[in-house]
């Protein structure tokens, strides 16, 4: 018989951050008292829950088994509790949502404003990442990409209009080096390339093609590599070179001239961003109310 069942609630939250540190940050305890907590758990459990190493902390088969066993339990009673905050007209709980920073800055940032004002007990942990992240295995409630394509247990809810791209530089830099005129000169102009996290490729140009409405892919060349759109940004911007990346992040800047749009007609956009999550969370009415905000209608 577990003395304390907050031992399994913290229990789930280690196996869910893979590390005490991060674990005792989040239940608010010292790292050492978690730790003897979790090694009671163990003893009367008479099973080995964690592999513990200097660097790292990782369930066990038997640790990773009980997780998967205790977290929906943990969820149904904590979307239970919330529900009854609809008695009073509000709701409470944590959401811990995934998703690329343009997403969360330039596609949903107004209607997360949105439901933080309607919902003030609700607390959201954003995490921007843009790498392609597991959702389940990273512990979230619900990740955010463009198109609607996921797993076959996943639902998938449109939360933004399409994704337009712009190719663009500063007119100083075309000044020096010309304006190209079509996507066969590209290569000779100074392209600031993307190595995207996932791949570790690079980013790869594309555009359409306005007679066959194909796409024509291109591979960008030049001095300078980032792994980010931020410095995409401030390199464009610093006159080293041509830039492609979603219309919205320039927009001030196009509109003042700081920057100038290239081959406008051949820009390509792409579906919008989506929000995904396990089919068992739209039992939720905090997560349905979350959708409900943020879905396009």
């Amino acid at each position: 018989m577990i003395d304390n069942m907050n031992e399994l609630r913290s229990f789930i939250i280690v196996a869910q951050t893979n590390s005490f540190t991060k674990a005792a940050a989040r239940l608010g305890v010292s790292t050492s008292a978690l730790s003897h907590s979790m090694r009671k758990l163990e003893e009367q459990l008479k099973i080995k829950l964690f592999n513990r190493t200097t660097r790292s902390v990782s369930t066990t088969e038997a640790g990773e088994q009980l997780f998967k066993q205790l977290f929906p339990l943990f969820e149904s009673i904590e979307d239970n509790i919330n529900a009854l905050s609809t008695f009073r007209n509000t709701l409470n709980g944590t959401l811990r949502i995934n998703g690329a920073d343009h997403a969360f800055m330039y596609a949903i940032w107004d209607k997360l404003l949105v439901f933080m004002q309607k919902y003030p007990e609700v607390k959201l942990e954003l995490t921007s990442d843009m790498k392609f992240t597991d959702i389940v295995a990273g512990r979230f409630d619900a990740g955010i990409r463009l198109g609607k394509e996921v797993d076959q247990d996943m639902i998938a809810v449109r939360i933004s209009d399409d994704m337009q791209m712009a190719l663009m530089a500063t007119p100083h830099y075309l000044e020096q080096h010309g304006i190209p005129q079509s996507i066969n000169e590209l290569t000779q102009h100074e392209c600031i390339c993307v190595r995207m996290p996932t791949s570790e490729g690079i980013f790869l140009w594309e555009f359409l093609n306005t007679e066959t409405k194909e796409v024509i892919k291109f591979m960008p060349s030049g001095k300078l590599t980032v792994n980010n759109n931020f410095l995409a940004k401030q390199a464009c911007l610093s006159h080293l070179g041509l830039a492609l990346m979603p219309k919205d992040r320039m927009i001030n800047e196009l509109a003042t001239g700081k920057v100038v749009e290239l081959l406008a007609n051949q820009a390509i956009h792409y579906d919008g961003y989506h929000l995904y999550y396990p089919s068992r969370r739209q039992h939720s009415p905090l997560f349905k109310a979350f959708v409900d905000i943020l879905k396009v209608t």
